[in-house]
């Protein structure tokens, strides 16, 4: 690969998919650097690019929700994870849900038949000093040790850190269908053939069911670190521990899900969510765990319908990773002190798949046209992606936390719009301000 008109991207999941896919697209040269299967993280089970670890929903995907206006700015991107999302489809409502071996097979094949992109197996330990070559960091909230040591001496900064916790996924065979029903939330008053399988629980079975979760052995975090998990993905057992009922007004509310066989809402449901096509697994919806592996088998089977559920893969914890942006990066992803270094993915400070996805975009885009020499471009405020760069690049923000995409990022209506219309509103501005982002459309390129 030549010096000239290339980029290095250090780091082969969502985010570093991504930028590749869109600095090809630019015709830039790619090295991805992807250090699985060679060494493996704690999460990852596989080689492949993409790989999910956590659920394998990736949200709403109506404009109604502010998620749902991110996935389509990505659209109109060319997004690489969209496409394969849709290619790879699983039935969950409202919700893009995925194939999650199928996903992650689709983006390592579209990559590795991309002329453009050369994939190096390899740990990328190191950060050059003064890189000539666009780099861009999208290893993700699971970096490597080597190289999170590099980044903290780069940025003289230490790191802040949560947990995440993942839901455990069961065999469908070993469900018991005649103790479940299949709903999805609000549709069709919450009865029929849904896409959610749910377990319904009775009062006395609820309040059993969390006082063994209180009383179980869990995974303790190390001594020297303290756990701060993202409030959207806590541990079922942080949830319980904040209250008898807080379970049942979070992932077990039975709210819009009555049982078509009895005509009555349950008092909780545990609800089960597809991971494949075949539906052969159900992922455990909202039930993230680091409850040891022997007490989830036990709790988790008192469960209507799971009494004898065998767990493909339990819950587990494991530690995130995020720089300080507001600190460090401007809102076009480049590191203030070095122009030529771009961060992308969970990494900068947004939480979740497609967030993280979309900054990879940018990233991509934004490197490539530093490798042709030009200025790097970012969306409008009132885009979805435009709202993510604003707030991760901030300075005034004090305690910088993670941040899913939501209405509130959003540049405000600057006129008096009807709270009825508030979010289709910001919906269709975000969308036309989008199609006028033309980075794939300059006459220069």
């Amino acid at each position: 690969m030549s010096e000239e008109k290339r980029i290095i991207i250090a780091g082969g999941g969502l985010a570093g998919s991504e930028a590749a896919h869109a600095a090809s697209k630019l015709g830039i040269k790619v090295k991805l650097y992807e250090m699985r299967p060679v060494k493996m993280s704690p999460a990852h089970d596989t080689g492949d690019l993409g790989e999910l670890v956590c659920s394998n929903s990736l949200k709403s995907d109506s404009i109604e929700n502010a998620s749902g206006i991110l996935k389509e700015e990505m659209r109109q991107l060319g997004s690489l994870v969209i496409e394969a999302a849709e290619k790879t489809r699983v039935p969950a409502g409202k919700a893009l849900a995925v194939d999650r071996i199928a996903f992650a097979r689709y983006i390592t094949g579209k990559l590795e038949n991309n002329p453009l992109v050369e994939i190096a197996r390899e740990e990328f330990r190191q950060i050059p000093e003064s890189p000539g070559t666009p780099l861009i960091i999208a290893t993700g909230p699971l970096t490597s040790e080597a190289l999170a040591e590099d980044i903290r001496d780069l940025t003289d900064s230490g790191h802040l850190y949560f947990y995440d916790a993942i839901s455990p996924i069961i065999d469908g065979d070993s469900i018991d269908y005649s103790r479940v029903y299949r709903a999805s939330r609000y549709e069709n008053g919450g009865e029929g053939e849904g896409d959610y399988i749910n377990c319904p629980i009775n009062k006395e079975g609820y309040y059993a069911l969390v006082e063994e979760i209180l009383k179980a052995e869990k995974t303790e975090t190390r001594d020297f670190e303290k756990g701060i998990y993202f409030e959207s993905c806590l541990p079922v057992e942080e949830i319980v521990e904040r209250g008898r009922d807080t379970l049942r007004f979070g992932p077990a509310r039975p709210v819009g899900l009555r049982d078509p066989r009895t005509g009555i809402t349950p008092y909780a449901v545990v609800q089960l969510r597809s991971e494949n096509i075949e539906r052969s697994m159900y992922n455990m919806v909202g039930f993230q765990t680091k409850l040891k592996y022997p007490e989830q088998r036990r709790i988790f089977r008192m469960i209507p319908g799971l009494e004898k559920a065998d767990f493909m893969r339990y819950g587990s914890v494991h530690r995130n990773t995020y720089i300080d942006s507001p600190r460090l990066l401007h809102e076009t992803l480049q590191l203030k002190n070095h122009d030529r270094i771009f961060f992308a993915g969970q990494i900068v400070g947004v939480e979740g798949y497609i967030e993280a996805a979309a900054m990879g975009i940018i990233a991509g885009i934004n490197a490539a046209r530093a490798a042709m020499c030009e200025a790097p471009i970012v969306p409008s405020p009132e885009t979805a992606i435009g709202s993510l760069l604003r707030y991760i690049s901030d300075g005034s923000i004090k305690n910088f936390q993670p941040m899913n995409i939501n209405f509130g990022l959003f540049t405000p209506p600057g006129e008096k719009v009807p709270k009825s219309r508030k979010k289709s509103y910001i919906a269709e501005r975000a969308l036309g301000a989008m199609s006028r982002f033309c980075p794939f459309q300059s006459p220069s390129i």
